[in-house]
């Protein structure tokens, strides 16, 4: 573990007990995790020292070659500045964040006559900036309920008092039709329609209450001065808002300006839900998905999402609605965890909308998984011209070197991925030194003759690792157990990467970035490579046999207690008489070393 180095021990020793943001670096200096902690010291010792850690954070740990920190006032400090870095670096073993998507915002422009109007850019030029809205159709009709309702301007004309007088502009088709009150030509004051504006804005702020309040005095007022089509059209207005309000969730009045976040997750994903209440209704809903790289604790994810949805949707609240409590306290922010009534209810909620969210978002990767492999054993039947799709493929491949211990390995890949529950190894019997040929033909018939007495499922496609003779060999076995004709067998021979087929003469060649052509050698590959790893194993154990036989005075428990320790005949060779002698005794570890420098 790097992280037991001197170096980094020394640097972990002398870290404050601060809150602050710790930086993992692998050797080439490229961040590889970044996390919070409300002290640094303790936090980073927890690498260390943590005995039943996960092998995913055994593997961040292993990498780890240096350590930077910074240090911060709060713990709430930290976790921004966490989120924010994690933002920036995208370390490889921090959580990602899914949902990285833009999201559309209802803008208040700052001018004249403010526009209003749906983007999706962020400007920092003082115009105010509602949502974002998860749901680019409610953005949409929630512009369209606006315009229904004031006839604001659309255009970009530049429009001021100077402007306006000296009738600079004409109004445009939206006036004619009815879309807008003309103020490029005086015929609505600026007061007004600011009083419009102030509506607006409460309607995006969900203030829906107080904008039926003025929209009844208004028409009212427009009856009593005998306005009847104004007041007409006030009263549409009034029932357009009243049937938007009617559509909201209503909770309770008195809940307001609250925050809910529900949490579920599984081994690989964490996903955490969220709602906004204003005056009693929920408003905005929004749903994330975080992928776990590492072992992290719910109460720290937990924490990362509500600062990351809080920040996007510009919250406030001081109140926020949660199943159990993150590990970070917000300034000025008060967690409940609710046990019954209103806010029971609206946690229920959300949970229901997280447990909806993860089912469809597992559905979409089971389909688009599906639709992968099913496109790919399309292509290689189409490319192999074989008669069926090759849900399942096996291979087999020999291993020896000058003709001692022969082995041979077959690997099984099921719908294109490989199914190593189904792999196997075989010692060649009845073949003596190296004959590929034999030794083929011996395994092929060995494999198929004990699947079909077990009733054992056949493959679709059977891949030998060789050229003609080894494809030859196979075929004689498929041939002896009736099997030939029935099971589609090609070998591919790794000089050219050709493909022969039994019964042609020539090799068929595929382009390098065929589909069928790449499965075949990844298949390939996987076979020798497990071949190998048998056959190392292998000769080492035969190795170590044959050496320690011949040291005397060295049994069997010296010999397992040498090799528990130094795993390898080699690195016993490089140690010491004293690092001998502390796993099996001073006088059995001169033998040893006296062994060793005598026969080098």
């Amino acid at each position: 573990m790097a992280l037991y180095d001197e170096y980094l021990r020394e640097k972990v020793n002398k870290l404050p007990n601060n809150p602050g943001v710790y930086q993992y670096l692998d050797n080439s200096g490229v961040i590889i995790y970044i996390g919070k902690a409300k002290n640094l010291k303790n936090r980073v010792l927890s690498y260390l020292n943590k005995s039943n850690q996960s092998n995913k954070t055994k593997i961040l740990v292993d990498k780890i070659a240096d350590l930077q920190y910074i240090v911060v006032n709060t713990e709430q400090d930290a976790l921004l500045l966490e989120n924010n870095l994690i933002k920036k670096y995208k370390p490889r073993y921090n959580i990602l964040l899914k949902d990285d998507k833009t999201y559309p915002w209802i803008c208040i422009k700052k001018e004249p006559f403010p526009r209003v109007f749906i983007t999706r850019r962020y400007v920092h030029d003082g115009s105010e900036y509602f949502g974002p809205y998860t749901s680019g159709k409610f953005a949409h009709i929630l512009i369209n309920l606006i315009k229904s309702l004031f006839k604001l301007r659309n255009c970009n004309l530049n429009l001021n008092q100077r402007t306006i007088y000296n009738h600079k502009f004409r109004v445009c088709l939206e006036y004619h039709i009815g879309n807008c009150l003309g103020p490029c030509i005086g015929k609505i004051q600026e007061e007004e329609y600011n009083d419009f504006i102030i509506q607006v804005r409460n309607i995006l702020k969900g203030n829906l209450s107080l904008v039926i309040e003025v929209m009844s005095r208004k028409m009212n007022l427009y009856a009593d001065n005998l306005q009847f089509e104004e007041a007409n059209q006030m009263k549409e207005a009034l029932e357009a808002v009243r049937n938007y309000q009617a559509k909201s969730t209503i909770v309770r009045t008195s809940i307001n300006d609250t925050d809910v976040f529900s949490y579920i997750e599984n081994e690989k994903y964490a996903y955490i839900n969220y709602l906004r209440i204003v005056h009693g209704a929920v408003i905005q809903v929004h749903t994330i998905e975080l992928e776990k790289k590492i072992e992290e604790d719910k109460d720290s994810l937990l924490s990362f999402a509500i600062l990351e949805i809080r920040q996007l949707v510009n919250s406030n609240s001081k109140e926020i609605i949660v199943p159990f409590y993150p590990d970070v306290q917000l300034e000025g922010v008060q967690y409940v965890i609710p046990q019954k009534g209103d806010k029971k209810q609206l946690l229920e909620l959300s949970e229901r909308n997280v447990n909806y969210f993860r089912i469809d978002r597992e559905r979409q990767r089971s389909l688009k998984k599906e639709d992968t492999s099913f496109n790919v054993l399309k292509t290689i039947k189409i490319e192999l011209k074989l008669p069926v799709l090759p849900h399942r493929m096996e291979c087999f491949d020999n291993s020896n070197i000058q003709g001692t211990n022969p082995v041979a390995s077959c690997v099984v890949f099921i719908d294109g991925k490989p199914a190593k529950r189904e792999y196997r190894r075989f010692h060649v019997k009845t073949v003596v030194g190296a004959d590929d040929f034999a030794s083929m033909e011996e395994i092929i018939y060995r494999r198929y003759n004990r699947v079909l007495n077990e009733g054992l499922e056949l493959p679709d496609l059977i891949v030998i690792d060789g050229g003609k003779g080894q494809l030859h060999s196979a075929v004689n076995s498929l041939k002896k157990l009736g099997l030939y004709g029935k099971v589609p067998v090609l070998g591919l021979a790794k000089q050219m990467e050709e493909i022969y087929f039994p019964e042609d003469k020539e090799p068929y060649l595929l382009a390098k970035n065929s589909v069928a052509l790449k499965t075949l050698m990844h298949i390939r590959d996987e076979a020798h490579r497990f071949g190998i790893t048998f056959h190392r194993k292998l000769r080492e154990k035969a190795q170590t046999k044959s050496i320690f036989s011949d040291i005397k005075g060295i049994g069997e428990s010296s010999e397992i207690a040498l090799l528990q320790e130094f795993k390898t005949i080699n690195n016993i060779k490089t140690k010491s008489i004293e690092e001998l002698a502390k796993v099996i005794g001073k006088k059995r570890a001169g033998i040893v070393y006296n062994y060793f420098r005598e026969n080098e």
